[in-house]
């Protein structure tokens, strides 16, 4: 880090530490200096804070405050955006309306036995069950357009975020927390579905509102006379409900507009849209429309003609034009009756036509503006705009995704209502009363289940599609692998499933635009490459909305031309100003940086109700086919933006992805140049994700061993949980002795991941010592694991309800034993369950059951091969408190110390596989009499290039004969300030070889080593595949009913596949009688009867048994063809052979046999 920035963070060290949301105030300023071990001695360690650590809350917030937007203000805004259904009803007109909704935290249901009514998402997960509130609605109705009262009715529960406002967590201290069975930093931010912690996907979507210019070659398929020239753009209302619209450009010159309704593609020519929109004169729309090309007469000829097609149509008003369109879209709107098709149609602008504006006369000026841009592109004066650049895109927060289904199900539900009016009305007579509408309304669709099934499966059923372009992978499980895994999915941005599946690479490219926003590092290898990012650990996602209307006059006061207004000098020279997608007005070009200036300095000082998240972006004229110019504003939500030092005002400012490509930023305090700089970076890693900064001396690695500790620090068996006893998950790992690393970035330390640590100080010795190490094997000190080197446990659990193990409407199943029972071997206590703490083997018994009405006992044995401990047993109940004795989770711990076979790896993407497990005794050891833990093959080194590794061993070398802990943060060393001299000269310092290495002697004769040997303490990660959970073997077992092959799956016992490859190998060796074993004796060898007169295989069949009295009882096979039995033999042919001539004999295909 530079010293301008230590001087900084000295002179705000007087701030309160920012807490409240989005403040741009220094939270980045309260960085430790460098990571330090003595808390881990303080006398408070261990015991709960006053306060959670605000760094790791940071890491949820964008999820959590998307959802608490999404079901308050959100809720409200979705709610009035909802159209009131109408439709007739034995002639009158009824009016349902949702006029209110509101989302209770979870308690029980009403008529439960209980002490607390809330309920706690511990709870939910220990029962299996899922975390919801119930959503409540007020409808009002009318009839015949006269109010008639407010009915509140209930649409069912919709899952609640863990942590929210809505949340029972909200706002509990640690040791609040601890009481109801938490982590003490428990940071929320997801769903739990049927006990599953489930998490929402942040998707990138296109920037909502911006007009981005396109070239599709496919878009020549959509007509004759389209070209591939277009511009797009993704509106979206303030809550957030979402079209995507484009503007095509026509070899003719004209334009057609192409809307989305209901999942179906509709055209329109533009003129009819510009007309429909305003009442203006054709001359007016003109002069609009040639704003800036006053002069160029291809574009003046184009305009004409586009109006001149609505004029051939008989057009002539605006009344005209809505006519027109009413009366030919009428029939998708579906729409009642005695609506007028200039209604249909002011409903079709509304719904389909540049949603976010609210006025009409606003959509005609940026159908204007998008035009201009478009005849721009089409002539190519402007660049294309890549959509796959950041620039160009947001984010999709969860909140944004559950208020758009909740808004689309809300709708959905209006329509039910209205679908089960007509049911009872056609068997029963019904009159709209109070009463019977409140009958009907419980009789509507209910919003539990497409919630539930939205976010377990994570696939969305929609009739819209929401303007997304995917409906499936929208859900995650938020596996508690380790703790660096499960931060890692709330920082993960995905570009979608629908790219996955495309066969080009310029969607996966790491593009410079994506500079401070997506970390370079942290992609996995592989499929999802570069489709699967992470945010930096500065970038925030901008979540509050924002009420703007004291820009436009502020805009106005600064030297804006409003749009109806005409500025100083001609349109070609001044620059179209757009505030969140809404057409403001003009500013000529000499202005245009000053107020940007302005405005800049307004966001920093938080003057005139500037937001701090507002990005302003001033695309400059070059004149040069650049990007399109113009003054672009956004306060909009779901943006990316991150902090950084404003050197002009000496704050920090929050920016947007699409500002920073016009901004100087430096990163280093040498690289500033004064009159061109005005920006530089908090810290030189700020472009690394969380996951990435705990990688130690990262930039003295290769680029691609970097990527492989990402993935393979979230695959660590480590402390994912503090919590194991409240705890149900299906698969837990835990480490038995984690260590706090001796040499870490201090990013490390401000997450406090020593609460959840991953990994052991291993001493590695750099020596190629018998043949066991090669190909990255390594050798482990036994008397190391017996000491307890990287022990660890996997805990298992089972959920056991015995309402499913009988009939619908029997409830006579309750655990137990009976009385006497010689199965139980005494392994069980006496209600049925094993005793905590005892062992389970193989076959033993595992829990027993009883029928209450006919006393009969059932008893269940344990099936893993694997011996078990039984850690503890939870019996759980049912929703409404009164479930019986007939559910309960048993949670078994594994012991899994490391075994031959079991991975292991630096970190530094060096993983390596555990070999031998070597005499203490046998191995090398120092002068001092020290023994290694790990010997490391030194060919791992050249190729790989992971210097950090080799510095990493010096410095916890030095680490640990100083006692010291040493910051190992990126860019902290460089040419002139080396790490080799730094650490060098502290182990010089110790009595130590300056270069690390040391004199070893061999464990086997004594002798002294020749070469020196560099030895020293490294930070060693044991990964979760282990050879328990892989090995397969197979004698004999199942077979296949059909085919009668050994079946094939490690679970079932199956087999291993000997395939074609397999076959071709040993047929090049020649080795025939071990190729007819493998696929023939060991596979499906049978014996069949055929005849060789006929070569059949199937007309040989065993006579009738002859008569009892009989003396012969010898059978004989007959040909049913050629009737003899003297032309029978036996052949041994593979089962499945005699299958397949089956198969063939029913389709009439005879197979003959030779047999010779």
């Amino acid at each position: 880090m530079t010293n301008c920035f230590l001087g900084a963070r000295a002179a705000v060290a007087g701030f309160p530490h920012a807490t409240t949301s989005m403040d741009p105030a220094c939270k980045w300023r309260n960085l430790p200096s460098q990571p330090s071990l003595k808390h881990l001695t303080e006398p408070g360690y261990g015991l709960p804070k006053e306060q959670q650590l605000p760094a790791l809350q940071e890491l949820t917030r964008p999820h959590i405050e998307s959802f608490n937007y999404a079901v308050r203000e959100g809720l409200s805004h979705a709610v009035q955006a909802i159209e009131p259904l109408e439709f007739a009803f034995k002639d009158e007109r009824i009016t349902l309306a949702i006029v209110d909704a509101v989302i209770s935290p979870p308690v029980v249901p009403k008529g439960s036995i209980c002490k607390e009514l809330k309920v706690y998402p511990a709870e939910c997960r220990g029962r299996r069950s899922t975390y919801r509130g119930k959503l409540t609605a007020d409808i009002s109705w009318s009839v015949n357009g006269i109010p008639k009262g407010i009915i509140k009715q209930s649409l069912g529960y919709i899952p609640i975020m863990v942590k929210s406002k809505l949340c029972n967590l909200h706002n509990l201290s640690p040791k609040a927390l601890i009481e109801h069975h938490e982590e003490a930093e428990e940071m929320g931010g997801y769903f739990i579905i049927n006990g599953i912690e489930k998490i929402i996907r942040m998707l990138i979507m296109p920037r909502r509102n911006f007009p981005i210019a396109m070239i599709r070659p496919k878009w020549k398929t959509r007509g004759p006379g389209y070209t591939h020239y277009g511009i797009s753009m993704h509106c979206v209302k303030d809550e957030h409900t979402a079209i995507n619209m484009n503007l095509h450009y026509l070899e003719n010159g004209s334009v057609m507009v192409n809307f989305i309704y209901h999942k179906e593609l509709f055209f329109l020519p533009l003129g009819f849209i510009l007309k429909a929109l305003v009442a203006f004169s054709d001359y007016q729309i003109f002069q609009e429309l040639i704003k800036g090309r006053e002069e160029n007469s291809f574009f003046r000829n184009c305009v004409s003609q586009m109006l001149r097609i609505v004029m051939e149509e008989g057009c002539l008003t605006q009344k005209q034009v809505l006519n027109y369109l009413g009366e030919r879209f009428r029939v998708k709107l579906s729409l009642p009756d005695w609506y007028s098709n200039e209604q249909a149609a002011e409903f079709l602008l509304n719904q389909c036509v540049c949603i976010h504006l609210k006025s009409n006369e606003d959509k005609f000026y940026v159908l204007c503006l998008m035009t201009r841009k478009l005849f721009t592109f089409a002539k190519e004066e402007c660049m294309e705009e890549n959509p796959d650049s950041l620039m160009n895109q947001e984010v999709l927060t969860p909140g944004r995704l559950i208020l758009m289904f909740l808004k689309e199900k809300m709708e959905a539900w209006l329509g039910s209502v209205k679908i089960a009016l007509d049911k009872r009305a056609q068997k029963t007579n019904v009159s709209i009363n109070t009463e019977n509408l409140m009958k009907i309304f419980s009789m509507g669709l209910d919003l539990t289940r497409p919630f539930e099934y939205l976010l377990a499966t994570g696939n969305l059923r929609s009739k819209s599609g929401l303007g997304m372009l995917q409906d499936s992978g929208l859900c995650v499980v938020a596996d508690k692998l380790n703790f660096i895994r499960y931060l890692s999915h709330f920082r993960c941005v995905h570009r979608g499933a629908a790219f996955a599946k495309m066969r080009t690479t310029t969607v996966r490219k790491l593009l410079p635009e994506s500079w401070g926003f997506l970390c370079p590092v942290h992609t996995p290898d592989g499929e999802p490459c570069g489709l699967m990012n992470h945010m930096t650990a500065v970038c925030e996602i901008v979540t509050q909305t924002t009420y703007i209307s004291s820009i436009p006059p502020l805009l106005c006061s600064l030297g804006v031309t409003p749009f109806d207004g005409t500025p100083g000098q001609p349109y070609n020279e001044c620059y179209p100003v757009m505030l969140n997608g809404i057409m403001v007005g003009w500013v000529e070009k000499d202005l245009a940086p000053a107020i940007a200036d302005s405005l800049r300095n307004f966001k920093v000082l938080g003057k005139k109700q500037i937001p701090p998240w507002m990005e302003i972006v001033l695309i400059p004229m070059t004149g040069k086919p650049s990007l399109y110019p113009g003054l672009f504003l956004f306060t909009t939500p779901c943006r990316m933006i991150r902090p950084v030092q404003n050197l002009e005002l000496g704050k920090e400012e929050l920016i947007g992805t699409l500002e920073q490509i016009f901004m100087n930023i430096a990163i280093f305090e040498n690289e500033i140049v004064s009159g061109v700089t005005t920006h530089q970076e908090l810290f030189p890693h700020s472009m690394l994700s969380v996951v990435a900064s705990f990688i130690p001396f990262s930039d003295h690695n290769q680029s691609p061993r970097n990527m492989y500790q990402c993935q393979m620090g979230k695959q660590t068996m480590g402390f994912p949980l503090l919590t194991y006893h409240d705890r149900s998950d299906n698969k837990l790992y835990r480490l038995q002795t984690p260590q706090s690393p001796l040499v870490r970035p201090y990013m490390y330390d401000y997450y406090d991941m020593d609460n959840y640590p991953i990994g052991t100080n291993a001493i590695v010795a750099v020596i190629s010592y018998t043949g066991y190490d090669m190909e990255d094997a390594m050798i482990v000190n036994k008397a190391s694991w017996e000491r307890g080197f990287a022990h660890g446990s996997v805990y298992k659990t089972e959920l056991i309800d015995l309402s499913e193990k009988i009939k619908q409407g029997d409830d006579s199943l309750v655990f137990g034993v009976k009385p006497g029972d010689q199965r139980i071997q005494q392994k069980l206590d006496d209600d049925g369950l094993p005793y905590i703490g005892s062992l389970l083997k193989y076959g033993d018994p595992f829990y027993s059951y009883l029928n209450i009405n006919t006393g009969e006992s059932f008893v269940t044995y344990y099936k893993n091969k694997e011996n078990c401990i039984v850690d503890n047993i939870k019996v759980c109940s049912n929703d409404s408190g009164n479930g019986k004795f007939k559910s309960i989770c048993i949670t078994m711990r594994i012991p899994r110390n490391p075994t031959i076979g079991d991975k292991f790896a630096s970190r530094h993407g060096q993983k390596g596989i555990l070999s031998r497990l070597w005499p203490a005794e046998d191995m090398p050891f120092t002068e001092s009499g020290m023994v290694p833990d790990i010997l490391f093959n030194p060919h791992g080194f050249p190729s790989r290039m992971t210097i950090g590794m080799l510095i990493e061993s010096m410095a916890g070398k030095s680490a640990a004969l100083h006692g010291l802990c040493h910051d190992a943060t990126p860019f902290t060393f460089s040419e002139e300030n080396s790490a080799l001299e730094y650490f060098g000269e502290m182990l010089k310092a110790a009595g130590y070889n300056f270069y690390g290495t040391e004199r070893l002697y061999s464990g086997i004769s004594g002798v002294e080593l020749e070469a020196d040997i560099f030895i020293g303490v490294v930070y060693y990660q044991r990964l979760r595949h282990m050879v328990s959970d892989k090995f397969q073997v197979r004698t004999t077992g199942a077979r296949d009913k059909v085919t009668n092959q050994p079946i094939g799956g490690r679970n079932v016992q199956g087999g291993i596949r000997f395939g074609e490859m397999e076959r071709d190998a040993l047929l090049a060796h020649g080795t025939s009688f071990l190729l007819h074993d493998r696929l023939f004796n060991c596979s499906d060898r049978s014996v069949a009867h055929v005849c060789v007169k006929c070569g059949s295989l199937l007309s040989p069949l065993l006579e009738k048994p002859p008569p009892s009295w009989s003396a012969m009882r010898k059978r004989k096979y007959n040909c049913t063809v050629c009737n003899r039995s003297d032309t029978i033999d036996t052949v041994s042919v593979p089962y499945v052979f005699r299958y397949f001539v089956a198969e063939l004999a029913a389709m009439n295909i005879k197979v003959k046999l030779d047999v010779i």
